[in-house]
């Protein structure tokens, strides 16, 4: 640490029991200094020689007949004035980071300055200032520091802005020239170097590019918020190490942070914390990991940090959403809500994301009379995939929440039903969690959750467990069965099978003008199978693997094709409520309206554009 000797002459301050000091000296004082509750018997000729504001208080005390002075505002309090005192008698003063800010700010407030007489105590406090502590990286954090016990003078006085400029350049500065010595958590330290003969046994550490991050840290936010502000605005450093420096800010100041939840503690200062940590993050995407952003989002709700801050947040965690995980997003609802998560926070951050493809598809260019699109939606088709996947996740996890609407999983499960992926398996995941944790809804609603997902993108351990899931409408059950076996016609260069009329309306739909024929019908496809006819349908789908299996091995493919059709319809057909579905045959093409709605349209994309569609999404 660098510090300043002033003066030669030893100390003779002395103290007693009554908060008194006095100069032990043979001439008797002749002035009383009163600083708070401590009074000082000192001397008029070597005080009034260096301070102006003294010369002032003695000649209105001289007027008053009074040989006592009054000083109760003094910047640093009695302990500032002793070191200002000793500087007068020509005492041994030693400054250093720690006290020098209240030694210059009561010298500025005494008067101390040129004009009073040369080589004052302002002067030579602003040369140690200059030519030690703000060359000096450990003294200049503990300088500003204590800058904070001394606001607004230490401001007015330019100290804490020229203690700024000076930490930020050094940080700024190339990493080969840091020579001084500055605090680092090892365990960021890559493997040490092998011993260099040439050195001596010495090992070197390489400087790390975030090497001030963790002093900085050590200084209170509005003062980590100023520096900061000044390393980011001369553009040197990279906007990763900056995020790097908001990061370990928010670990060191907002306990249990690493655990996305803030234990309790000082709301009020948490608060500031995370609102000048909002403000600090970079613009450029990336700067910072969306799990920290996250984490970062979790508490600005639990302090209760402004509208601006969460929706600042909300904006950056939507640019780059495809990082997060599922335990990312599991955000605590209030404790006076209902649901255990909060869910319309996550609606918000994918309405975000997908915003980014909106806003670049509505920028329009004037052409004359013409508008016309300038650029094409900003999200590759990957991220989009991986966002899909992960709410997908989320709903697994969320449909476990007993209290959660139907309506809230089912818009929030639309929001990226419009996101091609090649596998369904995470919706019908959650589908079937949701089921399994709410078995009191109705039959609408479960036919209405179930449109969720198309039976023809379960993989084949999907589709294994669908067929023996009895929580699933039968339809769908069936729907999984015949798409199975189209699936297995078709990796084997058979074509399609050729079910029965009714198969055929309950899978791609057929429109007719009467409902009343077939309104039992439904709703008998729309009730939970039961094991019976799960066990049916498992032994029927053994069967056509097996069939797919000899296909796949031996010559007569149509053969067994037929005797796979062939059972198949015999199944279907020893089923009373498939024989309900056949006899309304005899009612022409009217198969009921409903059937054109169901859920594996064998033009899954093509349903998608029509309102009919839409309708079905919408639970009441």
């Amino acid at each position: 640490m660098k510090f300043m000797k002033l003066g030669s002459k030893p100390d003779a301050f002395q103290t007693d029991e009554n908060n008194v000091r006095y100069v032990a000296s043979e001439l008797a004082s002749d002035i009383t200094v009163i600083v708070g509750d401590v009074k000082f018997y000192l001397h008029k000729f070597p005080l009034l020689s260096k301070s102006s504001h003294l010369q002032k208080l003695v000649a209105t005390s001289n007027e008053e007949n009074s040989d006592e002075v009054y000083i109760s505002s003094i910047p640093g309090g009695h302990a500032a004035f002793e070191i200002c005192a000793k500087f007068c008698y020509g005492m041994i003063v030693t400054l250093n980071a720690y006290n020098v800010v209240a030694a210059r700010c009561a010298a500025e407030f005494l008067g101390m300055h040129e004009t009073v007489e040369k080589g004052n105590l302002t002067y030579k406090i602003d040369v140690f200032l200059s030519s030690s502590i703000f060359r000096s990286w450990k003294d200049s954090i503990i300088f500003l520091q204590s800058t904070k016990s001394l606001l607004p003078i230490s401001e007015e006085l330019k100290l804490v802005s020229n203690c700024i400029e000076s930490i930020a350049t050094k940080a700024c500065l190339d990493v080969s020239k840091v020579d001084w010595s500055y605090s680092y958590n090892r365990k960021k330290i890559p493997e040490e170097n092998g011993n260099d003969p040439n050195l001596n046994g010495v090992r070197i550490r390489p400087v790390p590019k975030d090497w001030w991050v963790e002093d900085l840290c050590e200084l209170e936010i509005d003062l980590f918020k100023q520096a900061l502000t000044s390393i980011k605005s001369k553009s040197v450093l990279s906007n990763e190490v900056v995020g790097e420096a908001l990061k370990a800010c928010a670990y060191r100041r907002l306990p249990g942070f690493s655990k996305g939840m803030i234990r309790c503690g000082d709301n009020i200062k948490h608060r500031s914390t995370v609102d000048a940590i909002v403000w600090l993050l970079p613009a450029q995407r990336g700067s910072v990991s969306c799990s920290f952003l996250l984490k970062l989002l979790k508490a600005a709700i639990f302090v209760e940090s402004g509208d601006m801050a969460k929706e600042e947040l909300l904006k950056k965690i939507g640019q780059q959403l495809e990082e997060a995980s599922v335990n990312d997003l599991l955000i605590r609802a209030a404790e006076d809500e209902t649901m255990m998560y909060d869910v319309n926070t996550v609606q918000r951050i994918v309405e975000e994301f997908l915003r980014q493809d909106q806003n670049a598809e509505m920028e329009l260019l004037e052409d004359g009379h013409e508008l016309q699109k300038i650029s094409p939606g900003i999200l590759s088709d990957a991220s989009k995939l991986m966002v899909a996947k992960l709410i997908d996740g989320y709903l697994a996890e969320i449909a476990k929440d007993p209290k959660l609407p139907l309506s809230t999983f089912v818009n929030l499960a639309n929001m990226v039903s419009g996101i091609s992926r090649p596998a369904h398996d995470g919706i019908y995941r959650a589908i079937d969690m949701y089921l399994k944790e709410h078995p009191g809804i109705s039959k609408s609603e479960r036919k209405g959750i179930c449109k969720l997902m198309d039976c023809k993108k379960l993989s084949v351990d999907a589709c294994m467990h669908a067929v023996q899931n009895e929580r699933l409408p039968l339809r769908v059950v069936v729907q999984v069965l015949f798409f199975e076996q189209v699936r297995a016609a078709a990796s084997s260069g058979s074509s399609t099978p050729d079910l029965h009329k009714s198969m055929k309306d309950l899978n791609g739909g057929s429109h007719g003008s009467s409902r009343s024929a077939t309104t039992n019908t439904d709703e008998d496809w729309d009730a939970v199978a039961t094991a019976e006819e799960l066990r049916a349908l498992k032994s029927e789908l053994a069967s056509l693997r097996l069939n797919n299996r000899e296909r796949n091995g031996g010559d007569s493919k149509n053969g067994v094709d037929k005797a796979t059709i062939s059972k198949m319809r015999g199944l279907l057909k020893s089923k009373k409520i498939l024989i309900k579905l056949f006899s309304s045959k005899g009612q022409g093409e009217n198969s009921g309206s409903d059937s054109s709605e169901s859920l594996g349209s064998a033009n899954p994309e093509e349903a998608k554009s029509t309102p009919s569609r839409n309708r079905r999404h919408s639970v009441s």
